[in-house]
């Protein structure tokens, strides 16, 4: 689906897919749960789901003959730290814009995680007093001209990479991925779950898995806490990708299943069954979550098995994200574990 891209190799290769059996087993063992582990993709700085994405977009960065790459994200931002790593790699030089998304209080939270790794990796970083919104920002815009204004050459990068025009390109390719590992291990997955924000990555997903009508099993935990918005961006990026790609089928609202249960309290901000999930995972399997999104989508996941909304027998295939460095700046609540 992706042969006429040109992709820049940023990841180890294929992401593995490991069995969940404790987790399993404890939540009844009527529902096998694997996981695909996109926090172990790369060697870039921990990698990330945002790494698979940026290896669709790097060929047009450099084409474009840019000599720095311009994001923005949250202060905690999975993203910014990705694209930091990134611009290390390829050598370019790399403005991060980071906003208070997150009302969180954690005396270390701007000193930790993703932000002290984007610092050690030379990102210029300017944090900005700005609230949540997953739509083009000001303060970005601002930053793309800044850097002309001193004689750069700026690549623009949007929250997330999800509205560049290659952003869902990645999770069409992971849902290729998904096919030639299932056929190695003789079984498909009837479900797959994935956490949704700016939402190229479920978008993606939808796309890739239209390709034999999974694209309804692609279940979209939202943790923005603007469910609206992200479905219509979901939908808006999916639709885009399809045309990209000369997908041979409509994609509609329908095709895009999101479940608005789980992102309370608020974006990036940890409700008490989100910490019970990142301990149960943690403790039954040693795989570690965060407090912002694969924590929302493993609390959502669990609750879905155990609300019965996957069939018995049902084979669901957790989307891990990454993002793990995050909790660190969440230190205070998991200071006893």
């Amino acid at each position: 689906m992706l042969e006429k891209f040109e992709r820049y190799p940023l990841t180890f290769g294929p992401s593995p897919i490991e069995k969940l059996e404790r987790l399993s087993a404890h939540l009844g063992g009527g529902v096998e749960l694997y996981a695909k582990r996109e926090d172990c993709n790369s060697g870039l700085a921990f990698g990330g789901n945002k790494i698979r994405k940026l290896e669709y977009i790097v060929p047009d960065a450099i084409a474009s003959g840019a000599d720095t790459l311009v994001t923005i994200g949250g202060v905690q931002s999975n993203h910014t730290r990705q694209v930091a790593a990134v611009a290390a790699k390829i050598g370019m030089k790399c403005r991060l814009v980071q906003e208070s998304w997150v009302p969180f209080q954690d005396a270390v939270y701007d000193r930790v995680g993703n932000i002290l790794m984007s610092r050690v990796m030379g990102a210029e970083i300017e944090l900005v007093d700005e609230g949540f919104d997953i739509g083009i920002r000001k303060s970005w815009e601002a930053a793309l001209q800044d850097v002309k204004d001193k004689g750069g050459n700026p690549y623009p990068i949007p929250a997330g990479a999800s509205v560049h025009k290659y952003g869902g390109l990645g999770f069409v390719g992971f849902a290729e991925e998904v096919r030639a590992q299932e056929a190695e291990l003789g079984f498909s997955f009837d479900y797959i779950v994935v956490c949704t924000v700016t939402g190229s990555t479920h978008a993606g997903m939808v796309v890739g898995f239209a390709k034999d009508d999974r694209q309804k099993h692609v279940i979209g935990i939202d943790a923005s806490g603007t469910p609206e918005q992200t479905h219509a961006q979901v939908l808006d990026i999916a639709q885009k990708t399809a045309a990209l790609i000369e997908l041979d089928r409509d994609i509609t609202a329908e095709d895009v299943v999101l479940k608005t249960e789980y992102a309370y309290p608020e974006y990036g901000v940890p409700s008490d069954e989100t910490n019970d999930a990142i301990r149960m995972s943690a403790r039954l399997e040693g795989m570690m979550t965060d407090p912002v999104y694969e924590g929302k989508s493993m609390q959502g996941m669990i609750d879905l098995v155990r609300t019965d909304f996957f069939p018995s027998g049902s084979k669901v295939l957790y989307a891990h994200l990454g993002g793990v460095p995050a909790i660190n700046a969440y230190s205070y609540i998991y200071r006893n574990g």
